[in-house]
């Protein structure tokens, strides 16, 4: 039985199409709150807390891309929201390819953030599941600390900066560490991507240094119908960073769906 999710559930429904929003890794729900406050007036937006995240239940051990799937279905489920928009910013991204690939049916459009679709490399494994052990030994302020930087740009306002860190330092280790070992063992997407059928929009910081634009050029070459928005002036977290741009690219994205 799928743990039931904490989450915010915004705005009405009308003729729009609703917007589910995935958070990433290491974060909650809350950054997509200048997402919800854009968007809730004229839409429902849901976004949950991933299992182990924020005030979500905590699954010790790995929780698998599978399981996080499964837990935003029967959330969805729950709230009765039969078609949707799906968009998922990192580990978020991923997250959202494995929810299209179990509900295709039910999504009108994908919107792939500062992600990719790869497998991890063994190298890559080796590292998450090191980055895991570390975790749970040493608690998250001081990977926090160190990746803050690469987060947001080393330029980004204060307050961004400070949410950032705020919500890394309040992940709960072990969930934190769950999923990691998740992302050693995630499968290929790529494949996935070519085969989808709605309207996609890829969006990438120009300073990702962790999902460079790159990244974007490979997915948006891959989606058959994809629309690629490079933010300047941002880096892992354009939502966050620059919310004016991520949010004219969205509405955009979601005018076309709603048509």
């Amino acid at each position: 039985m799928a743990p039931f999710l904490a989450y915010e559930d915004k705005g009405t429904d009308t003729h729009a199409v609703p917007l589910v929003l995935v958070h990433g890794h290491p974060f909650d729900r809350t950054m997509w709150t200048p997402q919800w406050e854009a968007f809730s007036a004229s839409r429902r937006v849901i976004a949950p807390d991933l299992r182990g995240y924020g005030a979500s239940p905590l699954t010790p051990g790995i929780t698998r891309f599978a399981q996080f799937a499964e837990d935003i279905e029967a959330l969805l489920d729950d709230l009765k929201a039969d078609s949707f928009v799906l968009a998922g910013l990192s580990m978020g991204g991923q997250i959202a390819m494995e929810c299209y690939g179990r509900l295709s049916a039910r999504v009108r459009g994908l919107v792939l953030a500062d992600t990719f679709p790869s497998a991890e490399t063994p190298e890559g494994r080796r590292t998450r599941n090191a980055m895991a052990d570390r975790l749970l030994r040493e608690g998250m302020r001081p990977y926090a600390d160190e990746v803050l930087d690469k987060m947001v740009a080393p330029y980004a306002d204060p307050e961004v900066r400070a949410h950032v860190h705020r919500m890394m330092t309040a992940t709960r280790p072990e969930g934190a560490a769950a999923a990691l070992r998740a992302r050693a063992e995630r499968p290929d997407y790529r494949d996935l991507l070519t085969r989808v059928t709605v309207p996609s929009l890829v969006v990438v910081g120009a300073d990702d240094a962790y999902t460079p634009v790159s990244d974007a050029e490979e997915m948006h070459a891959l989606l058959p119908d994809s629309a690629l928005c490079v933010i300047e002036g941002s880096a892992h977290m354009p939502n966050l960073e620059r919310p004016a741009e991520f949010n004219a690219a969205l509405a955009r994205f979601l005018a076309r769906v709603d048509a």
